[in-house]
């Protein structure tokens, strides 16, 4: 009878993970570039009580006897795929239409990749401008290397191409090139990626070797948008219907530990006749 409330427990545990999980996507909803989460489940070890056998002797079938010990949480996967796009008509902000990645530099040696285009301007002691996240992380371009932007370039006349190559117009209305081009990495197995916060993400050996689009190492190339933002993929009607299953399976589970407790209660209050 024990084994019942271990599995109930388990079951229980599971799905209040699960919630968690949900709970972080949709108040993820309206965060730029967001990709939302799914839970995935693993049964956990069987107990086998008799096993399979083509001899009848013993009072044995050609079928197990096996009781399972529950379930656990194994893994969160990521779907990444693209979010709507929301047009803002300002020239730093940028979208990705495809399976890429920005690169941002977020620590002195570490290299973070995000979906997120939201991008901004931090001035610097020369005049210049240097390309940042909302959070001021370095955008890096093909280089790995940060994007500053010289105080001769007029701002507002930055036109980035779908490969992400920057150009801006002089004061003579020419059209210059400025040696600069965005970073955009894919990944052969994205699922990897682990996510730190500031919707930021980080390679892990899962992820396999990040690979440059402007190298040509991938079969996709994804396409540049400005003046876009990526919103996040969260549907909150699917949201929604997971949310209520895995609250119906934690109210099951909880009804199974009352109705096991009960039958233990009556077992313990049995009397001989």
């Amino acid at each position: 009878m024990m084994r019942s409330l271990w599995t109930a427990a388990s079951g229980m545990g599971a799905q209040q993970t699960n919630i968690d999980l949900i709970a972080n996507n949709m108040a993820n909803v309206n965060t730029s570039g967001f990709k939302r989460e799914r839970m995935e489940f693993k049964s956990l070890l069987y107990q086998t009580m008799q096993r399979a056998s083509l001899d009848p002797v013993g009072g044995r079938g050609p079928v197990n006897l096996q009781v399972g010990l529950g379930v656990r949480a194994m893994a969160t996967s990521r779907t990444f795929d693209t979010g709507n796009l929301e047009i803002t008509n300002n020239n730093m902000d940028f979208a990705i239409d495809g399976p890429g990645f920005f690169a941002v530099q977020r620590a002195e040696e570490q290299v973070a990749f995000t979906r997120d285009g939201n991008f901004r301007l931090s001035p610097l002691d020369d005049g210049g401008v240097m390309l940042v996240t909302s959070d001021g992380f370095p955008i890096l371009d093909t280089g790995y290397e940060p994007i500053i932007i010289p105080p001769e370039v007029h701002i507002r006349t930055i036109v980035a191409d779908q490969f992400g190559n920057l150009t801006f117009t002089d004061d003579e209305g020419d059209e210059v090139d400025m040696g600069f081009q965005l970073a955009i990495v894919q990944f052969p197995n994205p699922q990897g990626l682990e996510a730190v916060g500031n919707n930021l993400f980080i390679a892990t050996p899962a992820t396999g070797e990040a690979m440059m689009e402007a190298d040509g190492d991938v079969t996709v190339m994804s396409r540049l948008i400005q003046g876009a933002i990526e919103m996040s993929n969260v549907n909150i009607a699917d949201e929604m219907v997971r949310m209520i299953v895995a609250q119906r399976a934690f109210e099951v589970n909880s009804r199974i530990i009352q109705v096991s407790d009960e039958m233990l209660s009556q077992a313990n209050n049995l009397r001989r006749g």
